[in-house]
């Protein structure tokens, strides 16, 4: 490692209540020189952003990318070599869905340190907000983690969805709402019932968050006719059923 070169630390925000923001991960945002964020976090976790550092804005949108993930690489290099303290403020948890791996791998290729702090990651908290533990004794005792929008770039999908269609645990789908008709397609395809309970939510933990109860036949349809929105995760299992037992919480209303 150089001794010129500053610091980066891949932050991770947790799903978006600011209350489920480490304390770790709240002292480097406080302390950064430069923070480099996307809207993952969420409006009041990116308002809270101190005025002293240097914000650059990374944010993928649907159909708009502010920068490629390879220009993100480069801003990171760029500033932890010109002696930065930086912190790369990432929605979730780094690792999970996040790029993290991508952009620690860069780091570590051009000598420069860097930190992961991990975050509550969106496939546990956003269900649980919903009132669907994604495990539940009675229920599962399994939960797996997909992504349902895959690299475009790859010839093929590194998703097995004759497994899943098999798979009796619950099945948590990040960044699905684009593709949620493909994906429940595959999973019928393959043999899974199509009374499934599936629940999509939306914005899950903030004040705003919004659920879609249905099934698999028919939660595309549903999602269309509420025309749901990303940032979402969808769930897929029987313990869906209890979100009606438990209910929902929602938080926010003190900020």
């Amino acid at each position: 490692m150089s001794g010129n070169y500053g610091k980066v630390y891949l932050v991770g925000s947790g799903p978006g209540d600011p209350e489920l923001l480490t304390l770790k991960a709240r002292r480097l945002i406080d302390s950064a020189e430069v923070i480099i964020y996307d809207q993952l976090p969420g409006k009041v976790i990116l308002d809270s952003m101190p005025e002293s550092a240097e914000k650059i804005n990374v944010g993928k949108y649907a159909g708009n990318h502010t920068m490629t993930q390879s220009e993100i690489n480069e801003v990171l290099v760029k500033k932890a070599k010109e002696g930065k303290m930086v912190v790369r403020l990432k929605g979730g948890d780094p690792y999970v869905f996040g790029r993290g791996g991508e952009e620690a791998e860069v780091l570590v290729a051009e000598g420069i340190e860097f930190e992961v702090v991990p975050g509550i990651t969106s496939a546990i908290a956003v269900p649980a907000y919903a009132g669907i533990p994604v495990t539940h004794r009675e229920s599962t005792s399994m939960v797996t983690f997909i992504t349902g929008h895959e690299d475009p770039t790859k010839e093929d999908s590194g998703l097995d969805w004759e497994t899943l269609a098999k798979f009796n645990g619950t099945i948590v789908i990040f960044m699905g709402v684009k593709m949620l008709r493909r994906n429940t397609e595959e999973l019928m395809k393959y043999g899974k019932d199509p009374k499934t309970p599936v629940a999509v939510i939306e914005k899950g933990t903030r004040p705003d968050q919004r659920v879609t109860v249905g099934t698999l036949a028919d939660i595309a349809n549903l999602a269309e006719e509420r025309k749901v929105k990303a940032p979402a995760i969808t769930v897929v299992g029987d313990v869906v059923n209890l979100h009606a037992i438990l209910g929902e919480q929602i938080t926010g209303k003190e900020f």
